[in-house]
């Protein structure tokens, strides 16, 4: 049997928080001394990670409401151009998701093309990648600024597909967020399990489950041929 990995990429689109990189606790650090400076409380970790996954602007919206006050309006506006601006270069609690980086070279290795969609703004984003090393096998990156629209919207994700080409697809996440995203987008999901997710994991509709870095490009080499087009 031909190596249908090799004759066929698969374009295949990674989220990033969550997914790629743990950057929770750098998330949390920074909403924290965005609100102590405007004169408001800090929240405990796990009240922020629950609200990551729909950008920068969802996230400060959903803090401030919960403390009572208006989600939309000046505050609101002035708080997210404060947190893009403390957050941009803010890796020291941000950490690779072991195997991460081996995994995407192994990817590569077997031909397929690789993109990123995320909610993260996209200068965060090329910062992150930048940092980590991620960058030099993305071939494109969506930022949550990058449209109007955001994921769960399946814009994003499909103006990055449709960057990298004519192709069977797979886009890698891990929440409820990215697997509407797929839904939306017609996109086969395959999820990873120790990022923000908080749903069970059957009820996302993976094509694919891992928890281990390790074995995504073998997992991809199986699913590869149901993702290509009947002949």
């Amino acid at each position: 049997m031909p190596d249908l990995t090799r004759t066929t990429p698969i374009n295949i689109v990674f989220d990033l928080d969550g997914t790629l990189i743990d950057s929770a606790p750098d998330i949390h650090a920074a909403a924290n001394k965005v609100f102590t400076a405007n004169g408001l409380q800090p929240f405990p970790f796990a009240v922020v990670k629950g609200f990551i996954g729909n950008g920068v602007g969802v996230l400060v919206s959903r803090l401030l409401q919960s403390q009572g006050l208006a989600p939309t309006g000046p505050l609101q506006s002035d708080m997210v151009a404060q947190f893009i601006s403390l957050y941009e270069d803010a890796f020291d609690l941000t950490r690779l998701y072991p195997g991460a980086l081996a995994a995407l070279d192994g990817l590569v290795a077997q031909g397929h093309r690789l993109g990123l969609c995320t909610n993260k703004p996209a200068g965060p984003a090329r910062a992150a990648l930048r940092h980590f090393g991620l960058d030099r096998h993305m071939a494109v990156l969506i930022g949550g600024d990058s449209l109007p629209q955001r994921k769960p919207d399946p814009a994003p994700l499909l103006a990055a597909l449709a960057a990298m080409g004519p192709g069977p697809a797979l886009f890698v996440g891990d929440s409820e967020v990215d697997a509407e995203t797929a839904r939306r987008a017609g996109v086969a999901l395959a999820l990873f399990t120790e990022g923000y997710r908080t749903a069970p994991v059957e009820t996302l509709g993976p094509k694919l489950i891992f928890s281990d870095f390790a074995t995504l490009p073998g997992l991809v080499s199986h699913l590869a041929p149901r993702l290509l087009p009947a002949l």
